[in-house]
């Protein structure tokens, strides 16, 4: 197993309403300094898949602070955060 696949079994037992929740707990910690990469590559672990993934943040999360999140990374990683927010 993978280093990044670390509870990916896990997360396939949980409820929408558990991974609702617990993303909702990396926006928070998005909010409070977690970096938009991070926040977006756990979401997709949680949510089982990126389009998943979106979806919560999108709900989870206003345009603007998408658009911030989406700029706040550079080379590769805005490319790889932009896929999830924009």
């Amino acid at each position: 197993m993978l280093k990044e696949d670390v509870g990916s079994e896990l997360y396939k037992t949980w409820s929408n309403t558990q991974r609702r929740d617990e993303i909702s707990k990396l926006v928070q910690g998005y909010r409070s300094g977690l970096p938009a990469s991070m926040l977006c590559k756990i979401s997709e672990s949680i949510a089982g898949n990126r389009k998943r993934a979106r979806k919560y943040l999108f709900e989870m999360m206003t345009p603007d602070e998408r658009m911030v999140a989406a700029n706040s990374e550079s080379g590769e990683m805005m490319t790889f955060v932009r896929e999830y927010l924009l």
